[in-house]
Parts: C-alpha cells; sequence; structure tokens
C-alpha cells in the first residue's frame, strides 16, 4: 500500500511538473503553481489514479514553502504592521459576512441541510473543517468537491486578475543571492521541530506555519540572508498545485455537475464580499489594494501565501492574515459544528 501510495505520488508530481513547464514555456501567470494545479485536475477526470504526497513528504512541501514565505520580512514590513489592526479587522468582517450569507443561499437553492451548507461555505482550509466535521451528520462528498473548486478557481484566476490590472509591483533587477546550504539546513531542521510542536497543538497548517515563524525570526534578527534554493522552491510550488488538482481524484463528471454551481456561488460570493471589505480597508489604511485583495482572498493559506511569493507581493502580510483567518475559524466552525450536533439531539 505504502509503495502504491508513493507511486501514485510520483505519477500526480511527474503531471504536475508537465503542467508548470508548459505554462511557463507559454508565458502564464504563476506558472509553477497554476499549471500543476490545471494538469492534475484535468488528469483525475480523465480517470487518471492521482493523489496528494504522502503526509510527512506533505511536510516536508509545507517546510520549503513557510521558509520561502517568510524570508520576504522586511522593516518596512515591521513598520507597517501598526496598520494591521484595522486590515484584521476587516478581515473578521468579510470572513462573518461570508459564513452568514453563503450557507443561506446553499440551503434555499441548493437544497443543502445547514450543516453541510456551512461547511461548504466556510472560507478555511479543507483538512481543518473535514477534521471537525467528523461525526456530523452532512454529505462531506459534496463538502469536498464545493471547497476543492473554490480552492483551485482562486489558484487559477488570482493571478491572472492581478496580472490584468497591470498593478503587479515590478520585480528586482539583480536576482537575490540564495542562502547558504549550512544556514539552509539549519532552518530546514528548525521549522519541521517547531512545525511538530505546532501539529501537537493542533494548529492548522502547522509545518507552514512552523517555517515561516522560523524564517522569520532568522531572518529578522540577521542569523541568515539571501533567499530559498530557487530549485526547492520550484519544487514546492509545483507539488502544491498538484495537491490541489489532486482533490478531482476519482470525482465523477455527474457529481461534479452537483456541486460545480455551489462552488461558484461560494467562490464568487466569497470575493465579492472579501474584495468590498479589502476595498474598505484600502481607503482607511492607503495600502496597497492588490496585496490586501490577496490577503483577504478565501483561498487555502498555503495557495495564496505561495501565490504571493511568486506575484511579488509582501508574502508575510498575506501570510499573516491567512493565519489570522483560520485562526478566526479555530474558534467560529466549532461553535457551528456542536449547534448542529445539538439541534439533532
Amino acid at each position: 500500500m505504502a509503495m502504491n501510495s508513493w507511486r501514485a505520488a510520483l505519477i500526480t508530481f511527474g503531471i504536475a511538473a508537465f503542467g508548470a513547464a508548459l505554462t511557463f514555456a507559454l508565458s502564464f501567470p504563476a506558472p509553477f503553481l497554476t499549471g500543476p494545479a490545471i494538469a492534475v485536475t484535468l488528469a483525475g477526470l480523465a480517470g487518471i489514479r492521482t493523489t496528494a504526497p504522502p503526509r510527512r513528504a506533505r511536510d516536508a512541501v509545507f517546510i520549503i514553502l513557510g521558509l520561502t514565505i517568510g524570508q520576504g520580512v522586511t522593516p518596512d514590513v515591521l513598520e507597517a504592521m501598526r496598520t494591521w489592526p484595522v486590515t484584521l479587522a476587516a478581515l473578521a468582517g468579510s470572513l462573518f459576512a461570508i459564513i452568514w450569507l453563503t450557507p443561506a443561499l446553499l440551503v434555499r437553492f441548493w437544497s443543502m441541510d445547514a450543516t453541510t451548507a456551512f461547511l461548504s461555505s466556510s472560507p478555511g482550509h479543507l483538512s481543518y473543517v473535514l477534521g471537525l466535521s467528523e461525526g456530523v451528520k452532512a454529505d462531506l462528498r459534496t463538502v469536498s468537491i464545493v471547497q476543492s473548486i473554490r480552492v483551485l478557481a482562486l489558484t487559477l484566476l488570482v493571478p491572472v486578475a492581478v496580472t490584468l490590472t497591470g498593478q503587479v509591483p515590478g520585480k528586482a533587477l539583480e536576482i537575490p543571492a540564495e542562502t547558504a546550504p549550512l544556514p539552509l539546513l539549519a532552518m530546514i531542521v528548525a521549522a519541521g521541530t517547531a512545525g511538530y510542536l505546532l501539529e501537537r497543538l493542533r494548529l492548522p497548517a502547522a509545518y507552514l506555519i512552523g517555517g515561516m515563524l522560523v524564517s522569520v525570526v532568522a531572518h529578522v534578527t540577521g542569523l541568515v540572508s539571501g533567499v530559498m534554493n530557487y530549485w526547492l522552491a520550484a519544487a514546492a510550488f509545483v507539488s502544491l498545485g498538484g495537491l490541489i488538482g489532486s482533490r478531482f481524484s476519482g470525482v465523477t463528471l455527474m457529481q461534479l455537475r452537483h456541486a460545480f454551481g455551489a462552488g461558484i456561488l461560494v467562490t464568487v460570493l466569497g470575493v465579492v464580499l472579501a474584495g468590498a471589505f479589502a476595498v474598505i480597508a484600502h481607503w482607511i489604511t492607503g495600502m496597497d489594494l492588490i496585496a490586501i485583495l490577496i490577503a483577504f482572498a478565501p483561498g487555502g493559506l498555503e495557495t495564496m501565501a505561495a501565490m504571493s511569493v511568486i506575484l511579488g507581493i509582501d508574502p508575510t502580510f498575506v501570510a499573516s492574515h491567512h493565519v489570522a483567518r483560520l485562526l478566526m475559524l479555530t474558534a467560529i466552525v466549532p461553535i457551528f459544528v456542536l449547534r448542529g450536533r445539538r439541534d439533532r439531539l
């Protein structure tokens, strides 16, 4: 069974790498993330067995992503943190708007029960939401498809939308130097340890957050300089794109058709509500609107944080807000789940 899992994971990574190479050749936005997501999704719908990497390999990918995200901390970012309480408050407002309005529409027009509708519309980490839903009478297959459509749609559309605005920050002309091998290895070990401890505390996306925290501390204190090895970063982005696409493996066209409309509603309404609150935050703080939009976008933490790195947008600001969103959901989702259980007693 273990060998079969690794074989399927390697096939998935191969398909993802092909998608990355193709979209890179076509100059597609964020090719190392969007290309793999498209290729693996299409392969899964075509009947090819695709799968997420085994757990520890997935943790390693998230460690590299976390270290890559954390390296973006600068004194300017730290100075800007004094305005973050305003954006965090606006984020909380968008979150509550999404989880109150969207489930009502899913119940009304898709005839979902209240618990399935709430879990389908929750703008949080899919594995976290499904983990909390254990023992609840809900259509978890529908929840998984709707949530995966949301994550995939945002992964594909965000870089295109940002590019079309013409507001992508200019990239540095000089390629930053990579972190030396020994400090990089030390950060990887420290990030793995931090991720393990956070996982024991049941914090969502533990290894990603552990890597980010270690990278932030190392770069802010001057212990480490330079950026993540480019080949390691590219491999991590390709793996993340493949992970997103692999969620559609085994889904039939009938199941996809039934949940597709709900997935589009959840995505569009979430983006509209998040965008409205992002504009309000932009008016109040004067901060870059594109950065706020990606920070508020109801996509996966790993995906949106990685997207910010690829598009040259402040990744620490984006990741911090997505972490805050998950922490808010940590408190909010159990309340709704427990209420649903109590209503059935």
